[in-house]
Formats: C-alpha cells, sequence, structure tokens
C-alpha cells in the first residue's frame, strides 16, 4: 500500500462521506484531537517501565483510543447518534480518574507553572493542545451538528492532563512551581 494518493494535492481532504478543503473547520478539530493524541504518545514513552506510572501509563493508552473515536466521530459529512463512539460513560470514567489520582496531589492554593519533572511538563502540553482541541470542537459544533459528548470529553480530558502532571511531580517528589504572583484562589476541601 502506497501512503501518498495525491488526492489532496489541490488543497482537499476526504471525510467520512464527503471532501473538505484541508482548512476546514472539521479538519481542524480532529487534527488538533490527532495532534494531541501524539503528545499523549510521547507521554506514554516518557514513562517508559517506571512501576511508578503503571496506572497512568494504561488510562493514557485508552485515552489514545478515545482520542481516535473522538476523531472518527468528527470525520463524518453526517452522523447519525447510533454510530457515536464516544458516549457519556467515557466522561464518567475520567472523573472516577481524577479524582482517584486528585487524591494523591498536595493541595493546591495558588495558580501553578507547568513544569517539575519533564514527564509533567509534557502532560501540560497535552492540557493545552488539548484545550487547544476543545476549542476547534465548539468551533465545528456551531456550524454543523456534532456528537456532544466529544466537547464533553475532551473538556474533563484536560483536567485530567492537569491533575495527572500533579500527579507524576508528588509520585517523583517534585514540588509543583507555584506562580509567585497568584493570590490564593483555590479553597481547599474539609
Amino acid at each position: 500500500m502506497k501512503v501518498y494518493t495525491r488526492t489532496g494535492d489541490t488543497g482537499e481532504t476526504s471525510v467520512i462521506g464527503g471532501r473538505v478543503t484541508k482548512d476546514d473547520n472539521q479538519v481542524e478539530a480532529y487534527g488538533t484531537i490527532d495532534e494531541l493524541n501524539c503528545f499523549v504518545g510521547q507521554a506514554i514513552s516518557l514513562m517508559g517501565e517506571d512501576q511508578l506510572f503503571v496506572d497512568l501509563k494504561e488510562q493514557l493508552l485508552e485515552i489514545q483510543h478515545e482520542l481516535f473515536d473522538c476523531g472518527s466521530d468528527l470525520a463524518f459529512v453526517k452522523l447519525s447518534e447510533s454510530k457515536y463512539k464516544v458516549r457519556g460513560e467515557l466522561v464518567d470514567r475520567l472523573e472516577l480518574w481524577l479524582d482517584t489520582c486528585e487524591k494523591e496531589n498536595p493541595t493546591l492554593e495558588r495558580f501553578i507553572l507547568p513544569g517539575g519533572d519533564i514527564l509533567s511538563s509534557t502532560l501540560h502540553v497535552c492540557r493545552t493542545v488539548c484545550r487547544r482541541a476543545e476549542r476547534r470542537t465548539v468551533t465545528l459544533g456551531k456550524e454543523k451538528d456534532i456528537n456532544p459528548h466529544v466537547r464533553k470529553y475532551l473538556n474533563r480530558l484536560s483536567d485530567y492532563f492537569f491533575v495527572i502532571a500533579r500527579t507524576v511531580n508528588a509520585r517523583k517528589e517534585v514540588a509543583d512551581i507555584e506562580y509567585v504572583r497568584s493570590q490564593k484562589v483555590f479553597k481547599s476541601e474539609q
């Protein structure tokens, strides 16, 4: 099989059910999700065989498959709800993972700077690319009907990346770096 088809040389690409320009908001949305998936793969690679991250590595691998599902749900010209791959249960499961990991993290009072361990920094990159994918999906949703669960999933997923970036630092005993000009903006739950 040849990788190149030459069908995109005129600035168009195929979506499921038709063709659009390569800068179409639909392509921007699922293309940004693909970019995010690459950074998730990088984060997994950085984990290597470290036993500290077995649970997170399994979760991230599952997320990679789900990101493909998100892209697929956005790649249709016209999609019926019966064909959706992303459903509300995925959002619920992300919330469970978030709550579990958050218990390991130190109390957060101020904004923090992305950083600490290299893996944590990469997960912050995942968070910001995820936020961009969410924005692109919102823009697409203004033009056409989309699976609303994709937008919800991306919103919760960016929270997940923030939390596990902190979990990685906590497990490696690397302190989060507080933004020094931040007021106390988070209230601890008691």
